[in-house]
């Protein structure tokens, strides 16, 4: 039988997760938005290019807030595995396609460490080091992200995650590998700040 709190986390996910703090922020520190330039996505490299490496930091750490916190509460008072994967993976929804931002948002990586951190801080460190290890064999930023996606939940499976965290990582990491493929021709100098590379 569906309960209340099966409707109201996910849609309390999706709409933390809409929140666009990357341009909240940077509007507020530099009067611009942030997807006029650089990248053109809201995320925390576009705001650390836009607003600098402070103003980039505490977007990163409210990123990954508005994934942890409906993500844990649903965890606490829901209970049911699916109504906190849902959570979850409609924060990384929200945050890549926020309805307060006209559906332009981020990328996702943030919202869904939070998400993931909120239900196993394990997991949270194994797909941060499958995502730095993909970035430096691969070389190319989004492309990583797309695989690291891709591979993040049997990863965990192989990791012996079989947790919520696992189907967390497989819900999420598909909205992340379709959100980088916009990405996926992109040139990079800094792998990190997703900056063109310089003429010969």
């Amino acid at each position: 039988m569906t309960s209340l709190y099966d409707i109201l986390f996910p849609l309390l996910g999706y709409l933390c997760g809409s929140l666009p703090f990357s341009i909240w922020v940077t509007r507020f520190a530099r009067g611009i938005d942030v997807r006029d330039s650089g990248s053109g996505h809201a995320t925390t490299t576009n705001t650390i290019r836009q607003a600098g490496f402070g103003w980039g930091a505490l977007v990163l750490i409210l990123d990954v807030a508005k994934g942890f916190s409906p993500t844990f509460f649903a965890a606490k008072y829901s209970g049911n595995l699916w109504v906190i994967v849902f959570t979850a993976a409609l924060a990384v929804a929200g945050h890549c396609w926020p309805v307060f931002a006209q559906f332009r948002g981020g990328m996702g990586l943030a919202t869904s460490g939070g998400g993931l951190l909120a239900v196993n801080p394990v997991a949270f460190l194994i797909c941060i080091g499958l995502l730095v290890v993909l970035v430096l064999i691969i070389r190319h930023s989004a492309r990583a992200s797309v695989f690291a996606g891709i591979l993040a939940a049997p990863v965990l499976w192989l990791c012996g995650v079989g947790d919520v965290a696992f189907y967390v990582a497989l819900c999420a990491g598909v909205i992340i590998a379709f959100r980088f493929l916009i990405d996926w021709n992109r040139k990079y100098r800094e792998l990190w700040l997703d900056r063109d590379k310089k003429p010969g």
